[in-house]
């Protein structure tokens, strides 16, 4: 029996338990792949097929027979009921498409779902420009297990990006650390990738970095070398490895 499944939902959040007071500790987007443990009338349990992650999810919008093709390469990608109509739906960033219907400026990828095609890249589409990727973010709420434009953490940051380019990176920063090989120049440099225990930042060149931050309560870029030392003053964490991003 097939036991792959493709979600649909715009995106939804993996809980730890099976309700909705349960911590989330990750998210789902729409095209995301994956297999599932079990299930009843309300809810699923899950596996991620792109990192294995396992937890919850409300026992909807999710299909077996999916073949994308595109993927939402804008923050946000607007979800319209026809072309040029008004929308307050979005896609994030890193969803997969399969295209039913297309014309000059649209794309449809579902009944009553069109979306622009400045929003959309190929499937395997590469976006090399990591900076350019990261400040996407900018701004954007820092949330406990989110990985989107309504919400995201620290670690979902910086997995999101491998996600987009069809590349493995583990989910969680303890797991990021182990997965990551450690740099011998001690020097900061555009690209790399500061560990701290249950902390990620990337720098976007050799004084800053970009990070969602909990204290600052959402994505934003701070200074390399006073960062360190106001985790190490408010936290009492030490930095644990220096890697660099490499695909």
């Amino acid at each position: 029996m097939n036991n792959n499944f493709y979600f649909k939902g715009n995106f939804s959040n993996i809980y730890k338990e099976p309700r909705r007071s349960s911590e989330v500790t990750s998210q789902i987007i729409y095209g995301e792949k994956f297999k599932i443990f079990s299930k009843n009338r309300n809810w699923i349990k899950i596996k991620s097929t792109y990192d294995n992650y396992i937890g919850y999810i409300e026992n909807k919008k999710y299909i077996q027979n999916f073949n994308p093709k595109y993927k939402v390469n804008a923050l946000k990608a607007k979800i319209y009921k026809k072309p040029n109509s008004v929308s307050n739906n979005y896609l994030p960033l890193g969803s997969k498409l399969s295209i039913e219907k297309e014309n000059k400026l649209y794309v449809k990828i579902d009944k009553n779902k069109w979306i622009n095609k400045k929003d959309i890249k190929k499937i395997n589409h590469k976006e090399k420009n990591f900076i350019k990727f990261f400040t996407k973010f900018l701004n954007v709420s820092y949330k406990w297990g989110g990985k989107t434009y309504k919400g995201i953490d620290c670690s979902a940051l910086l997995q999101i990006f491998f996600y987009y380019n069809n590349l493995f990176y583990p989910r969680d920063t303890k797991d990021q650390i182990k997965y990551s090989t450690k740099k011998i120049s001690k020097k900061f440099k555009k690209g790399d990738i500061i560990f701290w225990k249950g902390h990620v930042a990337i720098c976007v060149n050799s004084k800053e970095l970009i990070h969602a931050y909990g204290p600052e309560k959402k994505v934003i870029i701070t200074p390399i070398k006073e960062t360190i030392k106001r985790i190490l003053d408010t936290a009492n964490l030490k930095v644990r490895k220096i890697s660099k991003i490499n695909f």
